[in-house]
C-alpha cells in the first residue's frame, strides 16, 4: 500500500493502464503542456509523448466526438473535462452517440470510453460552475457512472473504466483532489464497476451517499455515535449500474434509511435509491425513507449562503434522529 494524494491515484491508474495497452490515450483541454488543470496528468506528456497525452481545443463537442469516433475505431480515449459543468456543451454526443451506437449498431461498435473530471460544488465558483451531474447522465440507459469519495477507489474504479468496453463517465471532486489515503500499489489493482462499499457498521440507521458527501456523513455518523446511535454508511461509488442489494442488505438490519445527495431534490439519484428500498424491502422499514439534499435553488456565490446549500452535519444528523424517532 502507498500514501497518494487522489490526483496521485488517479494519475497512477492512467499510467498504469497506458502502460499496459497502447490504444489507451488523454485528451482534455490542458492535459499536457500544464500537466492538467488539477495536476492529474502531471509528467504524462514526456513520458507517453503529444500522440497519446493530447491539448484539446476549448472545445468539449468536438474533442468528445473525437474520442467517440476514436473508441469505435477500437482505440480507447480517456476524455478529460475541465469539470463535468463544461459536459453539458457536449452532451449530444454523450447521450445520442457514445451511449446508443452499439445499441444502433447491433452491437458491430463498442465504445470503450471514459469522460472523466471534476463534478459538484467546491466553493464560491456560482451557479454554472457548481452542478452535480450524476442524475443526468444515471438516467441514460449505454452509460455507466461512478462517483468517487477517496483515493483507493480512484485508482481501483478508474482502471476498471478504462477496460470496461462501454462508455463510462467518472466523476471526481475538485476539493479531494489533495486528500491523502492509502492506496493499494498493485498493477493489476481492479475494483468492480457496480459495487457499493460500507464505510461504516452501524445497527440503527443506514445512511446512503456518494463522492464528497461520504465525508459530510461519516461526520454526521460521529455526532450519531455520540449520541448512542450507530449509523451504517453506504458509498454507493457507482450510480448506473446501483449495488442496490448491498443497500437492501443493510436497511433490512438497520429498518431505517436516510439518502444524501449533494445536487437537487426533484429526480434526484435519492429518489431512486428511496424508490427501490420501498418497493423492494417495505416491510422492512420502521419510518419512511428521508432525503437529505442541496436546496432547490441554484447554487449561490456568498460563502455563508453556498455552505447553507449543500447537505450539512447538522441536517443528516437531524434527519437520522427523525427516522429512528429520536426527535
Amino acid at each position: 500500500m502507498a500514501i497518494l494524494q487522489l490526483r496521485e491515484a488517479l494519475r497512477a491508474a492512467l499510467w498504469e493502464e497506458m502502460e499496459r495497452d497502447e490504444n489507451v490515450f488523454l485528451i482534455g483541454e490542458e492535459v499536457a503542456e500544464y500537466n492538467g488543470a488539477y495536476k492529474v496528468s502531471q509528467g504524462m506528456l514526456d513520458h507517453f509523448g503529444e500522440k497519446r497525452v493530447i491539448d484539446s481545443p476549448i472545445s468539449e463537442t468536438g474533442f468528445s466526438g473525437l474520442g467517440v469516433g476514436a473508441a469505435m475505431m477500437g482505440l480507447r480515449p480517456i476524455i478529460e473535462f475541465m469539470t463535468w459543468n463544461f459536459s453539458m456543451v457536449a452532451a449530444d454526443q454523450i447521450l445520442s452517440n457514445a451511449a446508443r451506437i452499439r445499441y444502433m449498431s447491433g452491437g458491430q461498435y463498442s465504445i470503450p470510453i471514459v469522460f472523466r473530471g471534476p463534478n459538484g460544488s467546491a466553493g464560491q465558483l456560482g451557479a454554472t460552475h457548481s452542478n452535480s451531474l450524476e442524475f443526468f447522465y444515471a438516467n441514460v440507459p449505454g452509460l455507466k457512472v461512478i462517483s468517487i469519495s477517496n483515493p483507493d477507489d480512484a485508482k481501483g474504479l478508474l482502471k476498471s473504466a478504462i477496460r470496461d468496453d462501454d462508455p463510462v463517465l467518472f466523476m471526481e471532486s475538485e476539493v479531494m483532489y489533495g486528500m491523502k489515503g492509502e492506496v493499494s500499489d498493485h498493477p493489476d489493482y481492479l475494483i468492480p464497476i457496480g459495487k457499493a462499499r460500507i464505510g461504516r457498521e452501524g445497527k440503527h440507521v443506514t445512511i446512503v451517499t456518494w463522492n464528497k458527501a461520504y465525508w459530510t456523513v461519516m461526520t454526521a455518523a460521529e455526532e450519531l455515535s455520540k449520541m448512542g446511535y450507530e449509523a451504517e454508511v453506504i458509498d454507493l461509488r457507482t450510480i448506473r449500474p446501483m449495488d442496490i442489494p448491498t443497500v437492501l442488505h443493510s436497511v433490512r438490519k438497520t429498518n431505517r434509511c436516510v439518502v444524501v445527495d449533494e445536487s437537487n431534490p426533484l429526480a434526484s439519484i435519492a429518489s431512486e435509491v428511496a424508490y427501490r428500498i420501498q418497493a423492494e424491502a417495505f416491510d422492512h422499514l420502521d419510518a419512511p425513507v428521508l432525503r437529505v439534499t442541496n436546496k432547490d435553488v441554484p447554487a449561490p456565490y456568498a460563502k455563508n449562503l453556498i455552505e447553507l446549500w449543500v447537505p450539512t452535519v447538522d441536517e443528516i444528523v437531524k434527519a437520522c434522529k427523525a427516522v429512528m424517532y429520536a426527535n
